[in-house]
């Protein structure tokens, strides 16, 4: 009988165990934040943002380090480089940061430098813009200003909120509005921008 007891006594003690310890996996799992799980990005000495439109994806560099990804949506015609106004194409080429807005229809956004040199000389020999605006394009880029933004090439592109269901903007790049907030805190205006097909 003593023997019984003592085996019953083992399991129960055994039992306690096991679930002190499922315990306390589930709190760590459900409330610890893991560092690759932060909803922060780490202060940022070179910034650069990198979009890969075909992955719908986002990444962002400190120098030529990978730091973080995330998924994005484009445009309501995500294939191709913007060619027009309207077209709902998200521009492709190398920009810049050129503001931030915090008070943007889609929660915040980044501004991006499109037009850019190359779509000003594709443009001007398309007889899209004129020689003037082209002159104005390239000057901004020269001199990282916010480029014309009301010629036939189109303009404000902007990297925003809004959510990632399904490719719905007029050509800008959309993110999770929490994942917005934590690029608009890290992202100085001034920041290259390389969006790639």
């Amino acid at each position: 009988m003593k023997g019984f007891l003592k085996g019953i006594k083992g399991w129960l003690i055994g039992g306690i165990f096991f679930a002190v310890g499922l315990l306390s996996l589930f709190l760590v799992t459900k409330f610890m934040v893991m560092p690759w799980e932060s909803s922060e990005l780490p202060e940022l000495e070179n910034p650069r943002l990198v979009v890969k439109k075909k992955e719908r994806l986002l990444e962002v560099f400190d120098g030529q380090r990978l730091v973080k990804t995330y998924n994005v949506v484009l445009g309501f015609t995500p294939t191709g480089d913007k060619e027009l106004e309207g077209d709902g194409k998200t521009p492709e080429g190398e920009f810049y940061v050129f503001t931030k807005n915090p008070e943007s229809r889609f929660h915040l956004s980044l501004g991006i430098s499109y037009p850019g040199p190359n779509d000003a000389r594709k443009g001007l020999s398309q007889g899209l813009i004129s020689q003037e605006e082209h002159d104005q394009i390239v000057e901004a880029f020269e001199n990282k200003k916010m480029p014309p933004q009301k010629t036939k090439l189109g303009g404000e592109i902007y990297i925003h909120g809004g959510g990632t269901v399904a490719d719905w903007t007029d050509g800008c790049v959309a993110l999770r509005n929490e994942e917005m907030e934590q690029l608009f805190r890290s992202i100085p205006v001034g920041t290259p921008v390389l969006i790639g097909p």
